[in-house]
Parts: structure tokens; C-alpha cells; sequence
């Protein structure tokens, strides 16, 4: 099957063009762990041959006079250095918006979400690492869920819009109110504080099992109670009363989707803290019942229909582009990461073959800054462990310290790795306070109007 030589974005990757800038993007990064270093010789043919399988990730991103567009790379992608996770430039990446390095026995991918989601990212680093082990190692590892056969011919099935589907269906957006934000010392903008925790399989799923939720429920329940005690420590009680985590939801499985391309929505789950701070008990019924009624399809086919038909309406489609960009990015940034506390990002249970899993020792997922909301976390489980990555753009850990002891209450041990790339920044400036941050931008706009 040959790709088209021009295609349009995704409904959910609109948004992400509009708000990148040279210092920020919306992006993630997935890497797998081997049992030895990684021979970047043989991972160099393995993306070669790779990437021809995935047609839809061989885009770059064109400036159209309406909207962005995607149009077909002919050019080979290349295996980049290993570097810190901030945001990289197409252009010197040959217009690719994925990056795949290495670094001792990590194989490491970098994706523009406007790319793909979590779980198209997901598919293409396990099907690269079984390349790579059948290239270095001559073994047959089958294709299989989350990993594709290098020599079968994609589908269309798999480059298709899927939120195609939607257009023509009644739809509208949902209401939303603004969220509790923990507040902190803002890092510069090419630093990213992650917080790894790592917990036994064994031991949360026992727990959720007691609780009569999912895992899923259990870790969003937890990270809720630990904002509300962030936001009593902080003496915020007369700020902003409600607590919310955004919980992409992965749209395949309910709407029978094979597309590699993005096809998610989200649900915000969270309290009410008007009348007094909330026990772990009512806050997880209140995560259950939220999420059972958020997530039903019916329910989510409305909110993802509304979203279709903003960008079918006739006069934003006549809008150019130019005035387009500032809107979305002044709406994402003053209104989509207010709506949120925090966001959870669950790939779930990565199964692999027996003779791939010999090789591969773990597997992580982080997600990157975002302009205004201080972290995320993002979690996978592979083996017995489920790793779960804080990241976040203030100096404070006090979120973070928070959960890990909501944890030990529950019984639950976590190892934890409390990253930081010092190396290069040692020498950086102190950061600033948020509050001098928005003074500071303030007194410019002011000098502007001058």
C-alpha cells in the first residue's frame, strides 16, 4: 500500500502544531531496556526497515493556508544521539517528528503527539526492538499485539482517520471549570524534573482488587488525595475548590480501530473541595463513578463528535491560518491546562513473546512539560513491575512526596529514582518564581503598548 503523498491532521492533533514553539512541544518518550548495550549499527537498519512499515509516521508537518498538513517524507530517518528529553527540530531531523537514539542498552523514541498517541508510539518501539533482536540475535519473535511483522503490507485500515467516523453526528463540547494547580518555582524551559516510581504488579492489583476498582482507579484516587493535601499545605482552601486529573481514554477498542494514528479522548476525574477535604474512601467511589459514567461510549461519541464538528464549521474552516495559530494556543494555554490538575496516561500491560522478553529488562513512559499545568504522570506495566513517571516543570517535589506516601498507607512498597539532568545544566540561571515569571511578562506587554 502506498501512502498518499499529502495528507491532512487527525482531529486531535491540531491542536499540538499550533501551540509548538522552538522551546516547547507536545511530546513523549517511550524507551525499552535490554539485557546489553545496544549496537547502533544494527539499530540503524532495523529503523530503516521499520519505519517502511509504519507509513503513517513517514509525515511532515507543511504550513497549508486553513490548516496544517502532512506530506510524505522520501528521505530515510536517521538514529539520532542520545540527549535529554525537550523538544527537537524536524528540520534537522530530515522533517521526521519521531526520534529514535540510543544510549548504553536503551532504546529510546521521542514523539510529536500530533504524530500519534501513546499507544501508536507504544506499537512502533516494540515492533523496532523485535527488528533489532531478530537483525543482532537471528530469533524468531512472532508478530503479535504491540508488535507488527516488518515484511507484512500495511493496512489502510491503519493510516486512517479514525475521528472521520464521527463527522456528520450531533455532538457538543463539554463545560469545564478551572482546576487547583499546586504552585512552585518555575525551571527554565529546557528542564524536566521526573519523579520514577516503580511498584510491585503483584502488590496494586491485590489492592485494587480489595477496593473493587481498577488500577487505573486506584492511582488517579491516589494522586487526588495527594493534591488535596498539596493544596492544604499550600493554604490555598479559598482559591480554587476543584481537584481534577485528565485520564486520556484509548478509543480503538471501543470504536474497533486499527489506525496507528492518534485516536484517543480524555475524561477529567475529580473532587469537590468547597466543604472540606475528602477521605481516600469517598474520593476513589467518587474516581468510580465518575469514570463509568465519563467513559461510556455514548458519552464519549458526543464530546468527540463536538470536537469534529468545530473544525467541519465553514467559517473556522475559512479562517487562515496565520490568525488560526495564536487563537488555539491562547485558548490551549489559558483555558485547556486550567481544566486539569494533573494528567494520568496509562498504556497498561505490555505483553511481549517469550523470545523477545528474554532480551528486554524494562520499559518507561514519560510525557513532556506542558506550558502552564506543574506535571503529569505517565505509567506502564511490564513484568511485575508498573513504572510510573513524574514529570514536571517546578523545581518542588511536594506532589510527588505526597503520593509516594499515600502509597505506604495503602501498603504498597515503591522504589523510587528522583531524576534530574544536572550534568548539563549545572551552570543554568536560578529559576524563577511563577509569580515573578508572569510579573516579568507583564512589564514587557506593558513596554509593548508603549
Amino acid at each position: 500500500m502506498t501512502a498518499p503523498a499529502w495528507t491532512r491532521l487527525d482531529n486531535a492533533s491540531l491542536i499540538y502544531p499550533a501551540c509548538r514553539t522552538r522551546r516547547y512541544a507536545t511530546t513523549f518518550r517511550m524507551s525499552v531496556s535490554l539485557d546489553e548495550a545496544v549496537s547502533k549499527d544494527i539499530l540503524r537498519k532495523a529503523l530503516e526497515k521499520t519505519a517502511s512499515r509504519f507509513p503513517s509516521f513517514c509525515y511532515g508537518l507543511d504550513k497549508g493556508f486553513f490548516w496544517w498538513i502532512l506530506r510524505r517524507l522520501e528521505n530515510k530517518p536517521v538514529l539520532n544521539p542520545a540527549s535529554p528529553m525537550k523538544p527537537f527540530s524536524f528540520r534537522k531531523n530530515g522533517g521526521y517528528m519521531f526520534k529514535v537514539s540510543s544510549e548504553d542498552n536503551r532504546i529510546i523514541l521521542d514523539m510529536f503527539h500530533a504524530l500519534t498517541d501513546g499507544n501508536g508510539g507504544m506499537t512502533f518501539l516494540l515492533s523496532l526492538t523485535a527488528e533489532y533482536l531478530r537483525m543482532r540475535y537471528g530469533i524468531e519473535i512472532p508478530a503479535s499485539g504491540w508488535i507488527l511483522d516488518p515484511d507484512q503490507e500495511p493496512s489502510h485500515s491503519e493510516i486512517e482517520d479514525s475521528f472521520d467516523r464521527f463527522s456528520g453526528i450531533k455532538g457538543e463540547l463539554d463545560k469545564e471549570t478551572k482546576a487547583f494547580h499546586p504552585t512552585g518555582t518555575a525551571e527554565r524551559h529546557d528542564v524536566l524534573n521526573d519523579v520514577r516510581v516503580s511498584l510491585p504488579v503483584s502488590q496494586i492489583r491485590k489492592k485494587a482488587r480489595e477496593l473493587d476498582c481498577t488500577v487505573t482507579e486506584l492511582i488517579t484516587a491516589a494522586m487526588l488525595k495527594s493534591l488535596q493535601e498539596v493544596r492544604r499545605e499550600q493554604n490555598s482552601e479559598k482559591g480554587v475548590p476543584y481537584i481534577k486529573v485528565e485520564v486520556p481514554v484509548n478509543l480503538r477498542p471501543i470504536f474497533r480501530s486499527n489506525t496507528l494514528r492518534n485516536f484517543s479522548s480524555y475524561v477529567h476525574l475529580g473532587i469537590d473541595v468547597r466543604n472540606g477535604d475528602l477521605p481516600f474512601s469517598e474520593i476513589l467511589e467518587e474516581v468510580k463513578l465518575q469514570k463509568k459514567l465519563y467513559a461510556q461510549p455514548r458519552r464519549l461519541t458526543t464530546r468527540v463528535a463536538g470536537n469534529v464538528a468545530l473544525e467541519d464549521n465553514p467559517a473556522i474552516k475559512l479562517i487562515p491560518l496565520f490568525i488560526k495559530k495564536p487563537v488555539i494556543n491562547f485558548i490551549n494555554t489559558h483555558k485547556g491546562d486550567n481544566y486539569c490538575s494533573q494528567t494520568l496516561s496509562n498504556i497498561g500491560v505490555i505483553n511481549i513473546p517469550e523470545t523477545m522478553r528474554e532480551h528486554v529488562r524494562d520499559i518507561d513512559f514519560i510525557l513532556g512539560r506542558s506550558k502552564k499545568r506543574p506535571g503529569a504522570c505517565a505509567c506502564v506495566s511490564y513484568g511485575d513491575r508498573l513504572n510510573l513517571n513524574f514529570s514536571r516543570r517546578i523545581a518542588e517535589r511536594d506532589f510527588e512526596d505526597r503520593f509516594l506516601a499515600t502509597l505506604a498507607e495503602l501498603g504498597i512498597d515503591a522504589e523510587v529514582r528522583d531524576y534530574r539532568p544536572s550534568e548539563e545544566y549545572a551552570t543554568r540561571r536560578a529559576p524563577l518564581s511563577i509569580s515573578r515569571r508572569w510579573a516579568r511578562m507583564r512589564f514587557l506587554h506593558r513596554l509593548l503598548l508603549i
